[in-house]
């Protein structure tokens, strides 16, 4: 890894949808391209991870889900962009300068998210936004975890 990118990227991808990016990570560290331990990996945290992404996506389109600012989610995502951070990080900026990056990209992507895709989810363009915002993460994740496993970690 050349830096903190994959860091901030899978922050933001935290910050769009958080349990992508925790599905991301369990990927990457089946795959052996995590710089800390304690990150379940095998084929079933995989599948298990991949449920609870899906369901995630699924639950954002309901009328009732909460949003992503209020204090309990937001603190979620800042601390699941830390510890992405860190596992993504370069080895030439430490776990906290990862940690770190991951966090900046956790709050850019929880912001950005919001103010692109609105606050409703009522209508059919709310819809597509969201599938657009759920197809933005899922896509960004798999190009990090992907870039994180050709140079050594």
């Amino acid at each position: 890894m050349q830096g903190l990118e994959n860091a901030f990227g899978m922050g933001f991808v935290t910050g769009l949808r958080s349990l992508t990016a925790c599905a991301a990570l369990v990927g990457a560290a089946s795959l052996g391209r995590t710089r800390i331990g304690g990150i379940p990996a095998g084929p079933v945290p995989c599948g298990l991870a991949l449920a609870a992404a899906a369901a995630e996506m699924a639950g954002d389109k309901m009328p009732f889900a909460p949003d992503r600012r209020i204090p309990p989610s937001f603190a979620a995502r800042l601390a699941i962009g830390a510890v992405a951070g860190a596992a993504l990080a370069g080895r030439r900026h430490g776990r906290l300068g990862g940690a770190l990056a991951g966090v900046a990209g956790a709050v850019a992507g929880t912001i950005l998210g919001r103010t692109a895709r609105g606050a409703s989810t009522r209508t059919a363009a709310d819809l597509a936004r969201g599938l657009t915002e759920d197809a933005v993460a899922a896509g960004l994740a798999v190009a990090i975890v992907r870039r994180a496993g050709r140079r050594p970690v």
